[in-house]
């Protein structure tokens, strides 16, 4: 068959409206040809509704049109995204429509090979079967073919089921059934195929060919689009009204009568998704918040409109505690204004820190923004928190809530980064620059936000190369970003800013020195970094830091006094003493969730009127079940977070300790009189000391210092031979380079005393100094070296991991999409998953009772073994508990779910713990793991 001939040599014109598109949920068959015109029309309500003039601008500018003409072009482009389904292997799948056609001569199929073909994917057939359309249309096929047009926008719409296939060759697209039989060796396939796709094309217009391929981000921009579009298009309750009577044609008329009632219809379908823009208003800081601005938000409001001409990337680096949030806040509605950006995305390194901040968001938009503010929060387990409100069968991983409340369609799947206002976790927009399925349509709800990035510091290598990926994305769309940092080095500042730069066109490299506390600016348009801008701190002080050097007795066995050496666990006691006595509230930071866990159970023991008393002893770390973390959670914001008014925080507080792990460093607003820490890296001490005196209150304990001078205790770990070094409990939690280089410094500060922020950057980066051990003695400085070596070595691994994982960069996919899908052979969704999990899992306690399991050990909870409805799952995941990935690798069939939970997305994977009672505390196997549930927690024995 010569398959190089116009549709005209092959017979009728008009589409066949036997053959169908859509079945599922349905009366009965919708045609093909109706859904590529719903969805055509959807993309254009999607055009006007969700783009930004910017935008539209830009992909107008890109294919050398009008924007009235790119509209209709788009709009053809995601009418095309089916055309795959005129194909032998998908008509197959309902045989009672596929039985009205076999019999046509125009689809008899007497190639052996179409039937004995492995089946062909409706969305590849799409782009296989669309160069040639392409082509009788005027885009051109040129060599190589991924520099083509034709091939491009094939490809493109090939992709709308979350992958892009690889570039077709030349001998393929000649001869695509040849290769594919599955599209159908009979005319009548191809036939078909071309007759759908012109008979779109008179209907929606579009008449002026693509010139040249498009460039990455704006491919990226298009496809999304059409996703958007084919989704809504595909809805039940979307397609049955506009179900064709029995007998209806395909002509030209009733195409044209069709597609007009659907472009009629679409913007209140786009409306009622959630989907559109927001707007920001140009409100005064005071406006916006019910306080006036400290030295650092009066002069990004007072000096940020004079360098903001449209998108670009703001830094903001200051202490904890200094209104870094509402300075992002205000920052992004003045960048949204200047740069069209429509939304924003506010991400976080935990859940959390995205939970409490959720509601500050929330706030803000209620009051500061307007136009279309459907608000979703992005995390794993954002449905259940309490403080939400998900819908009827939202069991996906996103929650809304009040007056900014997103419908139920973007609480659906992969959807809550469409809406125009989203609140999460960093790491759900990381995976816009991974390999993975519909990864691409995160780009795209990104790519008119303004990005705010909390603790941008916060990330090791790994997530850091991928901010850096993620960046050159964002400038490439011209998104506006804003990063913010308590603790920062100039050489991952530059790295970050360089990122940015590259993706908006300028390679060349800069060195950033940022300002502490202060902002800068990049210009997305000219490239350009404005002057660091130092600001004063309103809440300037004195750290004051006391280091002890302790030897390791966390673990009973290692309890044994050592001659002339304090033990830990004798500190604890003499350094915490005075809040039975005197008061005050402590956080003791712990860097293991078990050591978290002795530590509590041992000043249970030396602290008991402490521990008897209500809220006098706290425990909070991650291996609580889910509904406890929150509970304990809000108990500790409740105790220790800001005061709600000036009579509140004159009133003392008794005392009180929280043992913690490191999830406290970061975004809660928690406020001690003394903090307590095990070594850790200078960074995350000082993100820790930021919890210290945090608010005013007037009557804090004499004991724990002046009220202006909070202060730090770091207990510090020695090995056998008298050296600082980490417990080999610790693992590789922290990096064994930046604790000792950590140690030495804080030696070193004068007098203990750290002032901040005046001191904060240079120690910072002083710790990273390539010339940091050349005062040391020769043997420390040799072992130091080692250490570094090793660090190194680690960051490379790393990276070298993230080089070989995320996507390329938006000018290195201009030519081919595929680029964007395509995973190196070691890449599995399992090493993807783990690099952003943190190497954990879920699993769910069973408690063995008289009744049967329960998911609680005091009372009854049956364990909803079907799991039938939402409420059962809710149930189970509120049960959870997060777990080690080694500790899950051990699993055996003892631990395997229900089988009516393997399909279940969010149950299947987890393992099941079946608890027996042992006295006081319940027990149970996970492999030959034995673990122990009692009021600490999951702990192993």
């Amino acid at each position: 068959m010569n398959e190089s001939k116009s549709i005209g040599d092959f017979g009728p014109a008009d589409p066949d409206s036997r053959l169908w598109g859509k079945s599922a949920g349905l009366p009965g068959p919708y045609p093909v040809i109706c859904h590529l015109l719903d969805t055509a029309a959807v993309a254009g309500s999607l055009w006007d509704a969700v783009l930004s003039e910017r935008v539209r601008e830009r992909i107008a500018g890109a294919m050398g049109v009008t924007e009235f003409e790119a509209r209709e072009t788009v709009m053809l482009w995601a009418g095309l995204h089916d055309i795959g389904k005129i194909s032998l292997h998908f008509q197959q799948q309902v045989a009672e429509e596929f039985a009205k056609v076999v019999g046509d001569p125009a689809y008899a199929e007497d190639n052996p090979a179409a039937k004995r073909s492995g089946y062909l994917r409706h969305e590849t057939a799409t782009h296989w079967g669309l160069v040639e359309f392409f082509k009788q249309c005027g885009y051109p096929l040129r060599k190589p073919v991924k520099k083509s047009p034709a091939h491009q926008i094939a490809q493109l719409l090939g992709g709308h089921h979350g992958c892009f296939a690889p570039t077709l060759q030349v001998k393929e697209i000649n001869n695509p059934s040849g290769y594919q039989p599955g599209l159908g060796t009979a005319g009548g396939w191809r036939d078909q195929r071309l007759a759908h796709a012109h008979a779109v094309r008179r209907t929606v217009g579009a008449e002026k060919p693509l010139e040249w391929v498009l460039p990455g981000e704006l491919a990226v921009v298009v496809a999304g689009l059409v996703v958007v579009a084919d989704w809504l298009a595909s809805q039940v309750d979307v397609i049955e009204p506009r179900m064709p009577a029995e007998g209806w044609k395909a002509g030209d008329a009733e195409l044209a009568e069709h597609f007009e009632a659907a472009a009629k219809a679409t913007p209140r379908w786009v409306r009622e998704a959630g989907l559109g823009r927001a707007a920001f208003p140009d409100k005064r800081f005071s406006q916006q918040f019910p306080f006036p601005p400290n030295k650092l938000q009066a002069d990004v409001v007072e000096h940020l409109s004079a360098v903001v001409k449209g998108p670009g990337l703001l830094l903001v680096t200051a202490p904890t505690g200094d209104g870094k949030t509402e300075t992002a806040l205000h920052a992004a509605s003045a960048m949204a204004r200047a740069s069209g950006a429509s939304g924003v995305y506010f991400a976080l390194p935990t859940m959390a820190t995205a939970d409490a901040m959720f509601t500050r968001v929330r706030r803000f938009a209620e009051q500061n923004i307007e136009g279309d503010r459907a608000l979703t929060l992005l995390h794993s387990m954002a449905w259940l928190s309490p403080d939400y409100a998900p819908g009827e069968g939202a069991t996906d991983g996103t929650a809304v809530l009040a007056d900014t409340e997103a419908g139920q369609w973007l609480r659906t799947g992969r959807r809550g980064l469409l809406a125009p206002l989203a609140n999460g976790t960093i790491d759900q927009a990381l995976t816009g620059v991974l390999p993975v399925r519909y990864g691409f349509l995160r780009l795209f709800g990104l790519s008119n936000k303004v990005l705010v990035v909390d603790e941008a510091h916060a990330y090791g290598p790994w997530m850091h190369s991928l901010l850096v990926r993620m960046l050159e994305w964002l400038g490439a769309f011209g998104a506006p970003v804003v990063l913010l940092s308590a603790t920062l080095t100039g050489k991952a500042a530059s790295s970050l800013v360089d990122a940015y730069r590259r993706g908006a066109g300028f390679r060349e490299p800069t060195t950033v020195e940022p300002c502490y506390p202060g902002w800068l600016f990049v210009d997305a348009g000219s490239g350009a970094v404005s002057e660091p801008r130092e600001v004063g701190s309103s809440r300037a002080r004195t750290l004051r830091v006391e280091t002890r050097q302790v030897y390791w007795d966390v673990r009973d066995q290692d309890a044994a006094k050592k001659p002339g050496r304090q033990g830990r666990r004798e500190a604890l006691r003499e350094i915490l003493a005075p809040v039975t006595t005197e008061g005050g509230c402590v956080l003791v930071c712990c860097t293991t969730v078990d050591e978290a866990q002795r530590t509590y159970r041992y000043l249970q023991s030396v602290l008991p009127e402490l521990a008897a008393r209500e809220g006098g002893l706290r425990l909070l770390h991650s291996r609580f079940p889910a509904h406890e973390r929150q509970r304990i959670t809000a108990e500790c914001e409740a105790a220790y977070g800001k005061p709600a008014n000036d009579a509140a925080a004159g009133v003392p507080r008794e005392g009180s300790i929280l043992v913690a792990t490191q999830i406290v460093e970061q975004s809660l607003d928690l406020d001690f009189d003394l903090i307590v820490s095990d070594l850790a890296p200078l960074a995350q001490l000082l993100q820790r000391a930021g919890r210290g005196k945090r608010h005013e209150r007037p009557n804090r304990p004499a004991w724990t210092g002046k009220p202006a001078e909070p202060r730090l205790i770091v207990l510090e770990p020695l090995d056998d031979k008298g050296r600082v070094a980490a417990p080999r409990t610790w693992g590789t939690v922290y990096d064994a380079s930046l604790l000792r280089r950590s140690s030495l410094l804080l030696e070193k500060q004068s007098g203990g005393a750290v002032e901040v922020p005046g001191d904060v950057q240079r120690l910072v980066d002083e710790v990273y100094a390539d010339d940091f051990g050349a005062e040391l003695e020769k043997a420390a400085s040799a072992e130091l070296e080692r250490m570094d070596a090793e660090r190194i070595a680690s960051a490379a691994a790393e990276e070298q991991m993230a080089e070989i994982t995320r996507i390329p960069a938006p000018y290195d996919v201009v030519d081919d999409l595929s680029l964007l899908s395509e995973r190196s052979f070691a890449v599995s969704d399992d090493l993807l998953t783990t690099r952003l999990g943190a190497d954990s899992g879920r699993a769910v306690c069973v408690f063995e009772r008289e009744d049967g399991w329960s998911l609680a050990p005091d009372h009854d909870v049956p364990l909803p073994t079907a799991a039938a409805n939402r409420e059962d799952i809710a149930l189970i995941m509120r049960h959870t508990v997060p777990l080690p990935g080694r500790w899950l690798a051990g699993r055996t069939d003892e631990n395997a779910v229900p089988k009516a939970w393997s399909g279940r997305p969010l149950l299947a994977d987890l393992a099941l713990l079946r608890m027996h009672c042992d006295g006081d505390r319940w027990t149970g196997l996970l492999g030959e793991r034995q673990l122990v549930y009692s009021n600490v927690g999951i702990s192993e024995n």
